[in-house]
């Protein structure tokens, strides 16, 4: 049976605009793979923060990606899963990386080290890159790319909440890079932007920039999708802009991008197309 691809991109859109928008660079065929990914993604990530969440809903969505994974879908998303499943090799490690991820949010999150933020980033943003790969059409090289672009859109998430993070007790920013920058949790606590604290940033949003650099290598190395991937990540990075020139302020507010700021983008994501095209016919 065919699944409900209407309700699949509905989970989708509602979700993230940014890979909405963006998936219609894809053919179709490979966008319903992407869609059902996605939206398999999403559902994890609603089992940890959404409605209901918790233990036993984030228990509920590993037991979705497993049936899937059986070929035995049960919920119209396990059904999009499974349906991807047949036409692509998506590695299930990269979903149990991915539920590995999900379970550390559901506690306190207080990580020691930036070795450990960039396993997370892996975890809940990398894999995504893995489980994509194989439906745009790349190889093991390309996959790196793909898991390195996935942790810098990851990253930037990260540096755009932390804000809200602090609210839920989740403090992605590692111990070592606070005590080494000179900056006071408490001070994060009670939203003073500091000149220590826009140095920490300025270093994690560096770090940020360089995955990108290197993960958006791995377009010329894709079958399909290079516009849409393209298009993903020149948003992602346009927030980064943002919450550079607000002075870092991602304690009061959070870094977003307008409608006609997303197109704005587009223009330059098929031009990177092209150009990534182009290198593969002079190879």
């Amino acid at each position: 049976m065919e699944p409900n691809w209407r309700l699949i991109a509905h989970i989708l859109r509602r979700h993230s605009t940014t890979f909405y928008w963006g998936s219609f660079l894809f053919p179709k065929e490979e966008r319903k793979g992407v869609w059902a990914v996605y939206a398999a993604c999403r559902l994890g990530d609603d089992a940890v923060d959404g409605l209901g969440a918790g233990e036993e809903a984030l228990k509920a969505w590993w037991q979705g990606i497993e049936r899937a994974f059986r070929g035995k879908p049960q919920t119209e998303w396990e059904r999009g899963l499974a349906w991807a499943l047949t036409r692509w090799p998506i590695p299930q490690e990269a979903f149990r990386h991915m539920w590995q991820g999900f379970r550390l949010d559901l506690g306190p999150v207080h990580l020691e080290t930036e070795k450990e933020l960039l396993r997370y980033c892996y975890q809940v943003g990398g894999t995504v890159g893995r489980m994509v790969t194989p439906i745009v059409g790349g190889s093991k090289e390309v996959e790196g790319k793909a898991i390195l672009l996935g942790q810098a859109m990851q990253l930037t998430n990260i540096l755009r909440d932390v804000g809200e993070d602090l609210e839920r007790d989740r403090v992605y920013l590692p111990a070592e890079l606070l005590k080494h920058f000179g900056v006071s949790l408490e001070h994060l606590k009670q939203g003073r932007i500091t000149p220590e604290y826009r140095n920490l940033m300025a270093h994690l949003e560096s770090r940020a920039r360089l995955l990108y650099q290197e993960g958006l290598k791995g377009l010329s190395g894709l079958r399909v999708g290079r516009g849409a991937i393209a298009f993903a990540a020149l948003q992602y990075q346009a927030i980064l802009d943002k919450l550079r020139l607000s002075g870092y302020d991602n304690l009061h507010r959070r870094a977003h991008l307008k409608p006609w700021e997303r197109l704005q983008l587009l223009p330059q994501a098929l031009r990177i197309s092209q150009i990534s095209f182009l290198a593969t016919q002079i190879r």
